[in-house]
């Protein structure tokens, strides 16, 4: 069951808010157990099998870690901590890396690899790294130990971010799944939220989809230079606003529920360098490697050819992380490349305004391996977006795509761009701001009441603009949903 789904929106986020909204239900355990059930029943909906290892690796997690936290040994800590990564490691590995692992075997030694057909539990990266992040945090006293188990698997299997993420830290919402205060204002915010990143899925990242599937089939076929790079260039807006409408998504239905989740993306494609492009994108991976296996390993706090292992080890692992294929590895070692050679030379503050081109032109080029389905087609994609065996620089399919998609790839752009917040900030006073308002003549502002007339008429528009697209399309597809 994904957000954009008709099921979803018509029938299971409408019944969890009246369940949890009933106003005989007003305790904060029931309102729990609520989300408890539902959010399992959420994970269940495709195969109930997998809400069972989902749960039997919650319950050893807390186990593991009450334990460790009972022991006053530093050696029986560490080995209780060491007990439960190498559990937490080797589930992903059984479920995500075991077939790849064996065929690569295979190739090497020359022998036939056994038959190994493991399905993919949804989401499976993202919930093990959420009880990992509790674990660790626990072991180094960040955090205090939970010793209910229920309110451990609630934090682990909230629906909203159970399949897609953010990665919360558990103490992020640690107080709230005891304590939290729900209020209108939460609730209306986090509604708009929702009903934005679901237009942003379903109307933008639906549509620039079908051009980059349809233009990634044509390789080793006849393939211009013009029509690669407009494939390139919806699959690097496809990626960015369905991602990134599932983050909006998952934080707008964590405020209607009362959680504050933190932000996954601040428009990255708007970075003036790789560095800067990783701290905008999807940041709760990047803060996740750089708190629990960057600093931990020692971080830029050692010698040069120390540090430089420590970034290759990174960025193995978050390749390695998107999936059981060599073109996520190598699209995590190029980015271990180009941020090793970003750091040592400094080169992309002396750009100017070129480090945006180069940025983008590094970033394009990244997603062509995250987008082939093999090195080779990966090869073949990017010579032909630089004229070697292109057949012609440009075609009749690309002119058919492009004229039929101006529009939403415009619109995709446009929105990629930092837009709404600067709107915000030129006629919504905030009071944040303070101060730094204070000599602004109030016919400089728009009027709060105006504000909210044109926000509720967007989000009305969007909303019935995107169910009008869910009930009539069946392509939707979701990039990161087996991550």
């Amino acid at each position: 069951m994904v957000f954009s789904s008709t099921i979803f929106l018509f029938l299971f986020l409408p019944l969890v808010l009246i369940l949890y909204y009933n106003p005989f239900w007003k305790n904060r355990e029931l309102k729990n157990t609520i989300l408890l059930i539902t959010s399992l029943g959420f994970y269940a909906w495709g195969e109930p099998l997998f809400a069972l290892v989902m749960l039997f690796s919650i319950f050893l997690n807390w186990f593991l870690v009450l334990r460790m936290e009972k022991s006053g040994s530093k050696k029986k800590r560490k080995i209780l901590l060491g007990a439960a990564v190498v559990f937490d490691i080797g589930l992903i590995f059984i479920f995500k890396y075991l077939s790849f692992t064996l065929s690569n075997a295979a190739a090497v030694f020359g022998t036939k690899a056994p038959a190994v057909n493991i399905a993919l539990p949804i989401g499976i990266s993202f919930f093990t790294f959420q009880i990992m992040s509790y674990v660790f945090d626990v072991y180094y006293e960040k955090t205090p130990v939970q010793k209910n188990f229920f309110h451990l698997a609630l934090y682990v299997s909230m629906f909203p971010q159970l399949i897609a993420g953010p990665i919360v830290r558990y103490e992020t919402v640690a107080e709230e799944i005891e304590n939290r205060k729900e209020s209108s204002k939460d609730f209306t915010d986090g509604m708009v939220r929702f009903v934005f990143g679901l237009a942003k899925k379903v109307l933008i990242a639906n549509y620039v989809a079908l051009t980059a599937d349809n233009v990634f089939a044509l390789v080793g076929k006849e393939l211009s230079v013009a029509t690669s790079w407009l494939g390139i260039i919806a699959y690097t807006l496809q990626i960015y606003f369905d991602f990134s409408a599932y983050s909006d998504m998952a934080i707008g239905m964590g405020k209607m529920f009362g959680f504050h989740f933190l932000e996954n993306f601040n428009y990255p494609y708007v970075a003036k360098s790789i560095t800067d492009f990783w701290r905008r994108w999807h940041m709760s991976l990047s803060t996740w490697f750089r708190d629990y296996v960057y600093i931990p390993l020692g971080g830029n706090r050692v010698k040069q050819s120390r540090w430089v292992l420590n970034l290759f080890v990174v960025w193995f692992l978050t390749g390695l992380w998107h999936g059981a294929n060599w073109t996520f590895i190598v699209w995590g070692l190029y980015y271990f490349v180009l941020l090793l050679v970003e750091k040592l030379t400094g080169f992309t503050r002396k750009l100017g305004v070129f480090s945006h081109v180069y940025t983008l032109l590094m970033v394009l080029i990244g997603w062509v391996f995250f987008r082939s389905e093999s090195l080779a087609m990966a090869w073949q994609y990017l010579k032909t977006m630089f004229g070697v065996g292109a057949y012609a620089f440009s075609d009749e399919i690309f002119q058919h795509y492009f004229s039929h998609g101006v529009w939403v790839l415009l619109a995709a752009l446009i929105f990629s761009l930092p837009i709404l917040p600067a709107l915000k900030r030129k006629f919504l006073p905030h009071e944040e701001q303070g101060a730094a308002l204070a000599g602004v003549p109030a016919k400089a502002w728009m009027p709060v009441w105006a504000a909210e007339l044109c926000r509720s008429a967007a989000t009305c528009i969007l909303f019935v603009l995107s169910l009008l697209v869910c009930i009539q399309s069946t392509y939707n597809p979701f990039i990161y949903f087996n991550f």
